[in-house]
C-alpha cells in the first residue's frame, strides 16, 4: 500500500495534533463542500483542522462529522493515518451503532495492520453480520484461510449467527484461491444444509473452486442441480473445462449456452483467442457450430485475414457456411478494411451458395464501405438493398460520416435513426459531433437539447481492469481509486514519454468550444488512459494488460495505446462497446479501422 502523506514519526504526531485540536472551532458546513476535490490525506487532514469540532456522542449515519470521517477515511493512505481518524472517532463518535467501527476495521486489513483490526473487532459491543463480513472479507483478500475458517466456525457455533452468502462467499474465495480441498467440500457441506445452493452466486462460486481443484464431476453435478444458472453459470463451465483439458466439453458447454438463449459475453471470449485456437485443434469433428464459432473469435479479436483463412478451411473440409457464418465473416472483413475480401464474400454468399443477404449482411457492409471512405457506395447501397434498413445499417453509416466529416449525409442517417429510435442517445450525440466538428455551435446544441428532452439520461463513459480478483473502475477525470495520486502521476510520466518519441493530441473527439490546450487536458483524462496506468503499475510484463471500456474507444486513446505498447514492450488489450483491440510493438490488430 503506497504512503502518500503521513510518513515518519514526528509528521504523524504533527498530523495528529493538527487533526485532534480543540480549539479554534471553525463552521463544518462551509468545509464540507471542498470535500469531493481533495485528492490525499493531506487535504483531507487539512480540512478537518479548520473544523476542529468539539467532541460530541454522535450514532446517526447522516450525521456530517460522521460522513466527513468516512470521506477521509477512504482517502487515508497509510496505518498511521487511520490511526489519527480512530482517536478522533473514540473522542467524537458513539461506537454502539458498529457502523464507523466496521469502516475502521476494513480500512486496517487493506492497510495490512491485521492487530489493529482484531483489536478493534474485539472491543465493539455490538456486532452484527455486516461486522463479522468485514472482517472474514478482509482476511478472504489477504489469503489468510485459517483465520476466514475459524470466523466462519465462531459465527456459525459459539454465536450462532445465521449465515447468509456473503460470509459464504467470502470463505469460499479464500479456499479457492489456496487451493484448500478439504476446507472447501466443508463448506460445500455448509451450503447444502443452510439451504443457500439456491443462490447462483454460492453455486457459481463453487464450481468455479472445484474447478480450479481439478474436480471436474464436482462442478458438473453442482452445474446440473442448479434450477436456473445464469450467463456466469454457463462462462464458468465453459473455464472449468478449458483449465482441466477437455475441449470437447467446453465445446459442448458453449453450443448448449446459445441454445438455452444465453449470448457469449466478454467473459466467454476475452483474451483466450490462443486457447479458443487449441481447443479447437483438440476437437476430432468440429461442427458447423464450432467452425462459425472459431470465425466469430477472429472477428471480434480484428484478426480479419485469419479469419478468411479460417473460412475458406470450412469450406476445403467440406462443411456448408450458413447466413450466420457469413454475418461473423463480414464482420471480420469490416473491421480489418479488407474491402475487395468482403465485396468477393458479400457476393459469392448468394451467388454460390444461394443465402439471400439479411440485414445483418447489408450492416456488415455498409460499415465495410463506410469505414474505408467509400460514403457514396454505402448510400448507395441502402437506397438499392430489397430489405427495409434498420438501425444498424443506418447507423454504420452514420459512423462513418462523423469519421470523414460528411455533414448532409450524416445529418440523413441521423434524422432516420432518430425516426427508428427517438429514445437512444447515440444517434444525438454523432449528429451534434457531426455539427461541432463543423463549427455549427448552434446546431449542435440544438441537438443536444433535443436529446435532453427525448432521452432522459445516458449512460457514462468508464473503464473495468481486473486486479487481486476484484474489478477496478474508472470514469473520466477520476480520483476516487485509493491509488489515485500514483495513477495519475503514472498517466503524467507515460504521456510524456510518448510525446518524446512523436506523440500528438488528437482532439477532434472534444467538441466543445474551447482552447486547444483544454482540450488536450480534456482527452488525457479519458478514463482508459487512467485504467491503462493502473494496469501498468500492478500486472506484470509478461502477462497481457486486459481493460474493457463500455463505449467506443476515441481517436486520441487509440493512439496513445499504441505508443505506450511500443515503449512499455507491453501487449494490451482493450475491448470496447464493438470489438477487441490488441496493441503491441505499436501496432493494432483493427489496423487503424475501429
Amino acid at each position: 500500500m503506497m504512503k502518500l502523506t503521513c510518513q515518519g514519526g514526528l509528521h504523524a504526531k504533527f498530523l495528529g495534533r493538527m487533526f485532534l485540536s480543540p480549539h479554534s472551532p471553525k463552521p463544518l458546513f462551509s468545509k464540507l463542500a471542498v470535500l469531493p476535490h481533495l485528492h490525499s490525506f493531506t487535504s483531507s487532514c487539512y480540512c478537518l483542522s479548520l473544523t476542529s469540532l468539539p467532541c460530541r456522542s454522535i450514532s446517526s449515519s447522516r450525521d456530517p462529522l460522521l460522513t466527513l470521517l468516512l470521506a477521509v477515511l477512504k482517502s487515508s493512505s497509510s496505518v498511521s493515518c487511520c490511526r489519527v481518524i480512530h482517536a478522533r472517532v473514540i473522542k467524537s463518535l458513539d461506537f454502539r451503532d458498529g457502523f464507523i467501527g466496521d469502516q475502521l476495521v476494513s480500512s486496517y486489513l487493506n492497510m495490512g495492520s491485521i492487530l489493529d483490526a482484531e483489536k478493534l473487532f474485539d472491543e465493539m459491543p455490538n456486532k452484527d453480520f455486516v461486522s463479522w463480513n468485514s472482517l472474514v472479507s478482509g482476511f478472504s483478500k489477504m489469503g489468510h484461510l485459517g483465520r476466514c475458517i475459524s470466523l466462519f466456525s465462531m459465527m456459525k457455533s459459539e454465536y450462532a449467527l445465521e449465515l447468509n452468502e456473503l460470509t459464504l462467499l467470502s470463505v469460499i474465495l479464500a479456499c479457492s484461491s489456496a487451493k484448500a480441498r478439504d476446507e472447501g467440500q466443508y463448506l460445500h457441506c455448509c451450503a447444502l444444509k443452510l439451504g443457500m445452493l439456491v443462490e447462483v452466486k454460492v453455486a457459481n462460486s463453487l464450481i468455479n473452486m472445484y474447478g480450479k481443484f481439478g474436480c471436474v464431476d464436482s462442478a458438473f453435478r453442482l452445474f446440473q442441480a442448479m434450477p436456473e444458472p445464469n450467463v456466469i453459470s454457463w462462462n464458468s463451465m465453459v473455464a472449468v473445462c478449458t483449465q482441466n483439458g477437455i475441449p470437447v466439453e467446453a465445446i459442448n458447454y458453449f453450443n448448449m449456452m446459445r441454445m438455452n438463449g444465453f449470448l457469449p459475453d466478454e467473459a466467454t471470449m476475452l483474451g483466450r483467442l490462443d486457447a479458443s485456437r487449441k481447443v479447437f485443434a483438440e476437437i476430432s469433428k468440429p461442427d458447423k457450430v464450432a467452425w462459425t464459432a472459431m470465425i466469430a473469435g477472429y472477428a471480434i479479436h480484428g484478426c480479419g485475414k485469419e479469419a478468411i483463412e479460417f473460412f475458406e478451411r470450412t469450406v476445403r473440409a467440406g462443411m456448408e457456411p450458413d447466413h450466420v457464418t457469413f454475418t461473423h465473416l463480414l464482420s471480420a472483413c469490416s473491421h480489418s478494411g479488407l474491402v475487395k475480401e468482403g465485396k468477393y464474400y458479400f457476393r459469392i454468399m448468394s451467388d454460390v451458395y444461394g443465402i439471400q443477404p439479411r440485414l445483418d449482411h447489408y450492416s456488415c457492409m455498409v460499415d465495410l464501405l463506410g469505414r474505408c471512405g467509400l460514403l457514396s457506395d454505402a448510400r448507395h447501397l441502402i437506397m438499392h438493398m430489397p430489405l427495409q434498413p434498420n438501425s444498424a445499417v443506418w447507423g454504420a453509416l452514420l459512423s462513418a460520416c462523423k469519421v470523414y466529416g460528411n455533414l448532409d449525409l450524416g445529418k440523413e442517417a441521423a434524422e432516420n435513426l432518430i425516426a427508428l429510435d427517438p429514445s437512444d442517445p447515440r444517434n444525438y450525440i454523432m449528429l451534434s459531433n457531426i455539427y461541432s466538428a463543423a463549427g455549427l455551435w448552434s446546431d449542435a446544441s440544438n441537438m443536444r437539447a433535443l436529446m435532453k428532452r427525448n432521452v432522459p439520461t445516458k449512460n457514462p463513459g468508464c473503464s473495468f481492469i481486473e486486479h487481486g480478483s476484484k474489478i477496478h473502475r474508472f470514469m473520466v477525470d477520476d480520483y476516487s481509486h485509493p491509488d489515485s495520486e500514483k495513477i495519475h502521476k503514472k498517466l503524467e510520466e507515460l504521456i510524456r514519454k510518448i510525446q518524446e518519441v512523436g506523440f500528438v493530441s488528437e482532439t477532434e473527439s472534444i467538441l466543445h468550444d474551447v482552447d486547444e490546450e483544454v482540450k488536450i487536458n480534456m482527452v488525457n483524462k479519458h478514463s482508459e488512459k487512467i485504467a491503462l496506468a493502473y494496469g501498468l503499475l500492478v500486472t506484470s510484463a509478461d502477462k497481457p494488460l486486459v481493460i474493457i471500456k463500455n463505449l467506443r474507444i476515441c481517436r486520441d486513446c487509440h493512439t496513445t495505446v499504441k505508443f505506450v505498447s511500443r515503449i512499455e514492450k507491453r501487449v494490451i488489450i482493450i475491448r470496447d462497446s464493438k470489438r477487441f483491440h490488441h496493441f503491441s510493438d505499436g501496432l493494432c490488430s483493427c489496423g487503424d479501422y475501429w
